[in-house]
């Protein structure tokens, strides 16, 4: 009986590890297309949250809840866009111009302290992927990305980001954190509490239990600042 030849076995797994991985993007990309037009109800993001929370308290339970567009607040999305992707309507899902700025800010502290991602970005790894950095992640992020950007507009894109965003331990979307914070419903919130709730978002768990963190202050006072340039949708 003869033994099937080394680079027979490598080249079928090759073919399999195609296959899985065309599989793969084929599954991404239907999801995409289907929350074009339907709210997505969970995200990778909130299993990982929901896990976390059952471990520390198990009846513990998500907050969220879906609202519309329309039902958000212009200072929230005005905020959120200061804060996290001021070129958000100029750019096709990446822009390069912020990730070689995040790099050299990187380098010069020695650490990651930015990443430079878009709200497409962001909502591409919060709807699939996981927190955790590697350069697959980061590949597939991009592959995603690109899906969203081609198949959603920018108004849709905004929409599903800040309702399936953490904003704080076991709270996501922006109706869930207004209530959280501030009492009221995401469409009154005002300047202030839209730039505050925006400071939050790189940590938003951290800042949910340290809302005095030293860094919170001068960066709702930036984002107040250029709140009102920013463009939106």
């Amino acid at each position: 009986m003869k033994r099937a030849h080394p680079g027979r076995w490598l080249a079928r797994a090759l073919v399999l590890l195609v296959v899985a991985l065309a599989l793969l993007q084929g599954w991404y990309l239907s999801c995409v297309v289907y929350w074009r037009w339907h709210n997505p109800t969970q995200t990778a993001f909130m299993r990982h949250s929901q896990e976390r929370l059952a471990a520390r308290h198990p009846p513990a339970s998500l907050r969220q809840q879906w609202i519309g567009y329309d039902h958000i607040s212009g200072n929230l999305k005005r905020a959120v866009v200061t804060a996290e992707d001021a070129r958000f309507l100029e750019h096709e899902g990446v822009d390069w111009e912020a990730m070689e700025k995040a790099y050299e800010e990187n380098l010069k502290r020695g650490r990651t302290a930015h990443g430079g991602s878009t709200i497409s970005q962001q909502l591409a790894k919060n709807l699939f992927l996981s927190a955790r950095r590697s350069y697959w992640r980061k590949a597939q992020e991009l592959v995603i990305t690109w899906m969203v950007e081609a198949l959603w507009n920018k108004r849709r894109i905004l929409e599903v980001y800040l309702n399936v965003v953490e904003w704080g331990d076991g709270v996501f979307g922006a109706q869930a954190a207004a209530r959280h914070y501030f009492g009221v419903d995401a469409a009154v919130l005002t300047p202030d509490q839209a730039a505050r709730m925006a400071a939050m978002l790189p940590a938003p768990a951290l800042f949910d239990r340290h809302p005095d963190a030293p860094f919170l202050v001068p960066r709702t006072d930036s984002i107040l600042r250029d709140l009102p340039a920013a463009q939106i949708p």
